[in-house]
C-alpha cells in the first residue's frame, strides 16, 4: 500500500483509509454486523497496509467507536492513525440545530466549546485510548441559527485540545470553500473530508484547488456511492436505508450509472481488476494529496479495495472514464 503525509503533520498514512460507518451498523445499514467479524476486520487492516481508520460518535450512537475500541484491545495503538469527529450529538440537554432523527432519537449539530470538550472525553472512553490522531468537525454550524458557533471559536477549543495532547491534528468534514478558508485563518487544518466519487465531482471546482495550495489532505468519502460503484448490484436493486434519497439511487439515474459501468468492462480486462477497483483508482489518480476512505465490513473487502491503490491507470483511461460519467450527468 502506498503511503502519503497527513497534511503538514509528517504523519504517514496509507493512501486508503478504512471507513467504519457501516461497521457501526444500525438502521442506516439495515442492522448490526457480527461483532467478531467487524472487530477482526479492523485488526487485519494494518496487516494489509491500511493504517488509517475513520470513525465518529454519530455512527450508530457511538457503536462504531466502541467496536474500534474493542478491536484496539488486541492491537498496538501506534500501528493505526485514528480519525474521529465532533459536532453531531444526541445530548438532549445540550441540544443544537436539528439534524437527523434515528430510531426516534433526535440528533443535533452542535460545535459549541462545552459540547466539544464533553464529546472528546466520551470518544476517548469509548475507544479506550488517551489521544486521537485527527479530531474532525463532522458537520458545520449553520449561520443565522441560535446555535451558530463561529469557526474561530471552534478552532480555539480544538487548538487547546491539541496543546493538551488529546488530539494531534485537526480536520473538517462537509465544509464549503469559505469555511475551509476560515479554518485556515485560525490554525493548522490538515485534512478535509468530503464526498467525492466519479459520479459526484462537486469539490473539484474550488475545494480541491484550495486544499492543494494550502497543503491540506483531501479525504474522499463515499467513493463507491454507497456501494453502487461496486458493480455488483443487480439491475433491479432496491435501495435501503441511507441510500434511498440519494441522487444516484433514483431509478433512472441508477440505470444510467449501470450502463456506464458496463462500458468500463474492457478496462477491467485491461487492468485485471473489478469495477470497484476502477472507481477507487480513478479517485487516487486525481492527485497525490487525495486520500480514499472506503467502508468495509470484512477482511476480504479490505483486501479487494487495497488492489485499487496499486492500480496505475493510464491518463487516457482516466479521462475517458470522466467523459463517460459527464455525459450522463448533465442535469
Amino acid at each position: 500500500m502506498k503511503t502519503m503525509k497527513l497534511g503538514k503533520t509528517g504523519i504517514d498514512i496509507s493512501r486508503m483509509g478504512l471507513g467504519t460507518w457501516s461497521i457501526g451498523g444500525g438502521s442506516a445499514w439495515g442492522g448490526d454486523h457480527d461483532l467478531q467479524v467487524v472487530v477482526d476486520t479492523i485488526r487485519e487492516a494494518p496487516k494489509l497496509g491500511v493504517n488509517l481508520i475513520d470513525t465518529a460518535p454519530g455512527y450508530n450512537f457511538g457503536n462504531s467507536e466502541k467496536i474500534l475500541g474493542k478491536a484496539l484491545e488486541g492491537m498496538n495503538r501506534e500501528d493505526v492513525v485514528i480519525i474521529t469527529k465532533c459536532g453531531v450529538t444526541w445530548d438532549q440537554e445540550m441540544k443544537g440545530d436539528l439534524f437527523n432523527k434515528v430510531n426516534g432519537i433526535q440528533l443535533y449539530k452542535n460545535l459549541n466549546s462545552e459540547s466539544i470538550k464533553r464529546e472528546i472525553e466520551e470518544s476517548l472512553k469509548r475507544m479506550g485510548t488517551d489521544y486521537v490522531d485527527v479530531y474532525m468537525t463532522h458537520w458545520q454550524s449553520i449561520e443565522g441559527s441560535e446555535y451558530y458557533v463561529p469557526i474561530q471559536k471552534t478552532m480555539e477549543v480544538l487548538n487547546d485540545l491539541k496543546a493538551q495532547g488529546k488530539i494531534k491534528a485537526i480536520g473538517a468534514a462537509n465544509v464549503d470553500i469559505k469555511q475551509i478558508e476560515e479554518y485556515l485563518k485560525w490554525g493548522e487544518l490538515d485534512i478535509v473530508q468530503a464526498k467525492y466519487s466519479i459520479l459526484d465531482r462537486g469539490i473539484e471546482d474550488e475545494i480541491i484547488p484550495c486544499c492543494r495550495e494550502n497543503g491540506v489532505t483531501i479525504q474522499a468519502y463515499s467513493p463507491l456511492e454507497m456501494g453502487l460503484l461496486s458493480g455488483t448490484m443487480p439491475r433491479d436493486y432496491k435501495p435501503v436505508g441511507a441510500q434511498i434519497p440519494k441522487k444516484w439511487f433514483q431509478p433512472e439515474n441508477m440505470q444510467k450509472a449501470m450502463d456506464v459501468m458496463d462500458r468500463w468492462k474492457p478496462l477491467c480486462e485491461k487492468y485485471n481488476c473489478t469495477i470497484a477497483n476502477l472507481a477507487l483508482a480513478w479517485i487516487l489518480a486525481q492527485g497525490d494529496f487525495i486520500n480514499l476512505l472506503s467502508g468495509s465490513t470484512t477482511v476480504d473487502q479490505i483486501a479487494e479495495n487495497v488492489k485499487s491503490a496499486e492500480l496505475e491507470l493510464e491518463a487516457s483511461d482516466v479521462a475517458m472514464m470522466r467523459e463517460m460519467v459527464e455525459a450522463i450527468d448533465k442535469d
